[in-house]
C-alpha cells in the first residue's frame, strides 16, 4: 500500500532515513566485527577439544563437535548479517542521491549518454542525455530495458490518453517510497543490466529433441556413476571394468553428436545468469504491489502467464542454472562428467525454454514501463511543487504559467508566463534580448517541460496546458572540421530538417526553437531569411520561437501576421552586468555588447 510519511518535505523523510540507514550500518558492522573475533575462538577452541580427545585421550572427541557446531552457526550468522548490510549501505545510497537531485546535484546515477543523438530534433538542444542531463535527473531504472522505455517517452510525444494513463500511474507510484527503495537495492548491483540476449534466446527457434534421447542421457549417467562406484568402491571383480567400459561407450555414442546443440542452448544463457537475481527480485517486488491504477494492473497481469508469476518462473530457471554451473567445482567435476551434466541441462533448459521463453519479451516491456513509471513518480515526489500539465486535443496551443527550467534549483529558478495558439495566437513569439539575458534558457524552459509533459511526469509551472507537438530545436549546432561544414550551413540544414517535420502530416504539429537564427550570416541575409523561413514554417501549421540579439530582426514581427514580440533586459551596475531573467512585452531597448566589452578591459 501507498507509504504513510508524516506531513514533511522529501528532503526532510531522505534524510530522516538516511541516517537510520546510516546507523544500521554501523550497527551492523560492530556487530559482524565480534562475530569475526567469537567465530575465530570457536574454530580455536574446536581444534584445542580436537587435540586433547586425540592426542591425550583425556576427554571424549565428542566434545570438540559443540563448538564446532557453534562456529557453523556463527558462520551461517555472519553471511546472513553480511547480506543484510550490503542492503542497508545500498538503500543508503539510495537516500543520498536523492538527497543530492533534490539540491540540485546530479551526477551519481545513469546518465543516458548511450541515447545521445545528434540527428534527433532535440535531443542534443535540450540536453536531454549526457551528464547533467534531464535523464540522469528523472531516472531511477535498474534495467536497460527501463532505461529503453524513459528514453523513449522523453524523444517522443504520446497521445492525450496515453498521457493521462501514464499520469494516472504517476499519482499512484507517488507515495510509495518504500517499493522504489526496495527496487533500488534489489538484487545484485548491475547497472542498466541488459536482458536482450534472455528475451532474444526465449524467442529464437529450437530444435525439440526426443524423449528417448532425454531419458536415454538419464540412465547412461547414472549408470556410469554407478558403474565407477562398483568397480573403484565395492569390487564387483571382472564385470565392474566391463560396466564401465559398455556406460561410457554408449555415452559417448548418444553424447557426441549432442554436444554441438547442447552448446547452442547454453551459450546464450552464459552471458545473463549473473544479473538473472536482479531481474526476479524487481520482477517479484513489482507483482506483490497492491497498485490501484489500471495501467500497473495491466503490467500486473503481464508479469503473470498461466497464473504462475514471472518471479517465480525465473526463480526456476536460476535454480536450473545454478545445478547447471556446479560442474565448475572441482569435486563434483567427475560426477558432472559421467552424467553427461551439458547435455543434461540442456534438455532442463529446454524444456524451460519451451514453456516460459516466448514470455520473456512481455516481463521485460512490463519491468521497464514500470521502471519508466516509477521513475516520473520519483521525480514527482522529490517535486512536490510542480504539478501534471493537462495535455488535451484540439487546435494546437501551449499555455505556461509561471513555467521554470526543472533543472535549475527551485531557490534560482525564475518564472515567467508563455502562450502559443494556432487559433487566437500568438503563433510566433520573436524574443530579443542581449547576450546572458536569459532567452536560450526560456527556449529549454519551455521545451524541457513540454518533454516531460508528454511523457506522464510532472512540470515546473504553476499551470500547464497543451496538445501533444514535436518539438525541433536549433540551439546546439556546431560546425564540423570533419565533415566540412560551417555553423551557418549546418544551421542551415538543421532548419531544413524542422520544415520536413513541420509539413509532415503523420506526427503532431511542430513547435519549434530557433534560437540566435542566422547568427552566422549578414544582417541583411539574416533578416531576409529569418523571415522567410517563420513565413514557410507558419504556412505548415507550425508554431515557436525566434531569439535573436539583432533589432533588425526582431523588427520582421510587425510584417508577420501572428507574431508577437518580447525581450529580456538587463542593467549595468557597479561594474557588473545584472539580469533579471524576466520577460516583457516589446523590442529590446539596447543591448550590452559595448558594456560587457569595457567591463573586461577593451578599450572601445
Amino acid at each position: 500500500m501507498p507509504d504513510s510519511p508524516s506531513q514533511t518535505t522529501p528532503a526532510a523523510i531522505y534524510a530522516e532515513r538516511l541516517c537510520a540507514r546510516q546507523a544500521s550500518v554501523t550497527q551492523l558492522t560492530e556487530t559482524m566485527e565480534r562475530l569475526s573475533y567469537t567465530r575465530l575462538g570457536t574454530f580455536l577452541l574446536t581444534l584445542l577439544l580436537a587435540g586433547l580427545a586425540f592426542g591425550t585421550n583425556l576427554i571424549s572427541p565428542w566434545f570438540a563437535l559443540i563448538p564446532l557446531i557453534g562456529f557453523f552457526f556463527l558462520v551461517g550468522r555472519y553471511e546472513m548479517l553480511r547480506g543484510r548490510l550490503t542492503w542497508m549501505e545500498r538503500s543508503a545510497a539510495f537516500y543520498e542521491s536523492g538527497l543530492d537531485r533534490i539540491k540540485g546535484n546530479s551526477g551519481k546515477g545513469s546518465n543516458g549518454s548511450r541515447f545521445a543523438d545528434d540527428t534527433h530534433a532535440y535531443a542534443a538542444d535540450l540536453d536531454l542525455f549526457g551528464p547533467g542531463s534531464v535523464f540522469e535527473r528523472v531516472t531511477a531504472c535498474r534495467t536497460r530495458v527501463g532505461e529503453d522505455t524513459l528514453a523513449a517517452w522523453l524523444k517522443a510525444p504520446a497521445h492525450p490518453e496515453e498521457v493521462q494513463a501514464r499520469q494516472e500511474a504517476v499519482v499512484d507510484l507517488n507515495p510509495r517510497l518504500n517499493l522504489r527503495e526496495a527496487v533500488a537495492v534489489a538484487g545484485i548491483d548491475a547497472p542498466a543490466a541488459d536482458y536482450h540476449p534472455l528475451a532474444n534466446w526465449g524467442n529464437s527457434a529450437h530444435e525439440t529433441m526426443s524423449v528417448w534421447k532425454r531419458r536415454a542421457i538419464e540412465f547412461l549417467g547414472w549408470g556410469n556413476v554407478f558403474a565407477w562406484i562398483g568397480w573403484l568402491v565395492v569390487g564387483i571383480g571382472v564385470f565392474g571394468p566391463l560396466l564401465v567400459l559398455v556406460f561410457g561407450l554408449l555415452s559417448l555414442v548418444l553424447a557426441v553428436p549432442l554436444y554441438s546443440w547442447a552448446r547452442l542452448v547454453l551459450q546464450p544463457l552464459e552471458k545473463v545468469e549473473g544479473d538473472l537475481s536482479l531481474l526476479e527480485a524487481v520482477l517479484a517486488r513489482l507483482e506483490r504491489e497492491p497498485f490501484t491504477s489500471a495501467r500497473l494492473n495491466a503490467l500486473q497481469i503481464t508479469m503473470k502467464t498461466g497464473g504462475v508469476l514471472g518471479s517465480t518462473q525465473l526463480k526456476e530457471l536460476r535454480a536450473l542454472l545454478g545445478w547447471y554451473n556446479a560442474r565448475r567445482n572441482p569435486f563434483f567435476l567427475p560426477v558432472a562428467i559421467l552424467r553427461m551434466w551439458d547435455i543434461r541441462y540442456a534438455f532442463l533448459l529446454e524444456a524451460w525454454r519451451a514453456r516460459s521463453g516466448p514470455i520473456i519479451g512481455r516481463w521485460l516491456k512490463a519491468v521497464g514501463e514500470a521502471e519508466a513509471l516509477s521513475s516520473l513518480a520519483g521525480y514527482a515526489y522529490e517535486n512536490p511543487e510542480d504539478r501534471f500539465p493537462v495535455v488535451e486535443s484540439g487546435p494546437v496551443h501551449l499555455t505556461a504559467i509561471g513555467i521554470g527550467h526543472p533543472l535549475i534549483p527551485a531557490k534560482r529558478c525564475v518564472r515567467n508566463d508563455v502562450t502559443l495558439n494556432s487559433e487566437t495566437g500568438p503563433r510566433i513569439l520573436l524574443i530579443s534580448g542581449s547576450n546572458m539575458s536569459g532567452k536560450s534558457t526560456l527556449l529549454r524552459t519551455v521545451a524541457v517541460n513540454t518533454v516531460l509533459a508528454l511523457a506522464g511526469g510532472v512540470v515546473r509551472a504553476e499551470s500547464f496546458r497543451l496538445t501533444p507537438v514535436t518539438l525541433g530545436a536549433t540551439m546546439r549546432v556546431q560546425d564540423s572540421l570533419q565533415a566540412g561544414l560551417s555553423r551557418f550551413f549546418a544551421e542551415v540544414t538543421k532548419v531544413r530538417a524542422l520544415l520536413d517535420l513541420a509539413r509532415n502530416r503523420t506526427i503532431p504539429p511542430l513547435v519549434f526553437l530557433l534560437d540566435e537564427l542566422f547568427s552566422g550570416t549578414n544582417s541583411s541575409d539574416r533578416v531576409a531569411g529569418a523571415e522567410g523561413v517563420a513565413r514557410a514554417l507558419l504556412a505548415a501549421g507550425a508554431l515557436g520561437f525566434i531569439t535573436t540579439h539583432d533589432l533588425s530582426l526582431a523588427a520582421i514581427g510587425d510584417r508577420l501576421h501572428g507574431a508577437m514580440n518580447f525581450h529580456f533586459c538587463d542593467g549595468f551596475a557597479g561594474g557588473e552586468l545584472q539580469f533579471d531573467y524576466t520577460m516583457r512585452p516589446g523590442i529590446v531597448p539596447h543591448g550590452n555588447g559595448l558594456a560587457l566589452m569595457r567591463a573586461v578591459g577593451l578599450e572601445v
